[in-house]
């Protein structure tokens, strides 16, 4: 089997596929991509199934050489992707010759960027995903971010190459927002109106601290009814609870599964992928919306994904 060597790791480097969903009940989040938006278009580009595992970088990317020829596509921010030294176009299907190097460097835009590999990552799956869960060990290559010197195996092409491109309009339409959606949360009513216009009239920077696990933000402290109290309940991808400080934090791909802070809001469907792009210090606002409208705009989204218009050949 056909594997990448792994020069350099990156900062931040993990294998991850669209996430394993269904499990919360047994206290596994389904992790997965944090763009999946990107990751589904890669894996578009070079052939393969929307949920095939691919490289996630973070920050600052690494070196990878390919035992055999392969090929790839280059989604999400731009790391300066490289070829034996040359530029490489990003969200396009690239051949790579046996032995070829591809690097990447500090982030120019956003904070993920995706390799993907026709045949995809292949890794032993857990609950069935390939998704690493790093707080956990579990899923992806040992549990944990690739380190100089893994050999990451690659899953059998199953087609012939086809140069394919993302269309202009489409990365237009599917680029990372700093406005960031979202509908009401279940305990929106125990906050009151002042309260609804720090939040969606003031700008948040995100924090150092911030992970996959959670995106805290910095900003006015929003206050909220403390004579309520409630116990820890489920909490799901996007809710944004407010810390006893006033601060919000957004709750990410690897999030408990419980929580214990009331949840003003949640992040629309069609706006987690910009979550994934959000660096430290970046500053978002967000924008209040009814169900319907998020409803609306998800299924625009998926159906320009769906369609011919996506990718030119």
């Amino acid at each position: 089997m056909s594997a990448i060597l792994v020069h350099a790791p990156g900062i931040f480097t993990t294998v991850q596929d669209l996430g394993r969903e269904g499990f919360g009940p047994m206290g596994v989040s389904a992790s997965g991509a944090a763009d999946a938006v990107s990751l589904r278009i890669g894996n578009r580009l070079v052939g393969n199934p929307d949920g095939a595992a691919a490289l996630e970088m973070t920050l600052l990317g690494g070196a990878f050489t390919f035992e055999r020829a392969a090929v790839i596509a280059v989604t999400g921010a731009d790391f300066g992707p490289s070829l034996d030294g040359v530029a490489l176009p990003m969200w396009t299907s690239i051949e790579i010759r046996e032995g070829g190097t591809v690097k990447f460097g500090a982030s120019r835009s956003g904070a993920r960027a995706y390799l993907c590999v026709r045949g995809g990552i292949a890794v032993e799956p857990f609950l069935g995903s390939a998704s690493t869960h790093v707080l956990s060990g579990l899923g992806g290559f040992e549990g944990r971010a690739l380190r100089k010197g893994d050999r990451v195996e690659v899953g059998a092409a199953n087609s012939l190459f086809r140069k394919r491109s993302l269309s202009a309009k489409a990365l237009e339409s599917l680029g990372p927002r700093k406005v960031i959606r979202v509908t009401d949360g279940p305990h929106s009513d125990w906050f009151v109106e002042s309260s609804w216009k720090t939040f969606c009239g003031n700008a948040f920077r995100v924090s150092e601290q911030s992970n996959r696990m959670g995106i805290r933000l910095e900003g006015p402290p929003i206050s909220l009814d403390t004579s309520r109290e409630m116990i820890t309940e489920g909490v799901s991808l996007g809710a944004i609870q407010v810390t006893p400080s006033g601060q919000p934090i957004i709750l990410f791909v690897e999030q408990q599964t419980t929580g214990g802070y009331p949840k003003i809001a949640n992040v629309i469907s069609a706006d987690l992928h910009s979550l994934g792009q959000l660096r430290p210090r970046d500053e978002i606002r967000f924008e209040r919306v009814e169900m319907s409208e998020a409803r609306s705009l998800l299924i625009q989204q998926e159906t320009l994904l769906a369609s011919e218009e996506l990718i030119q050949e």
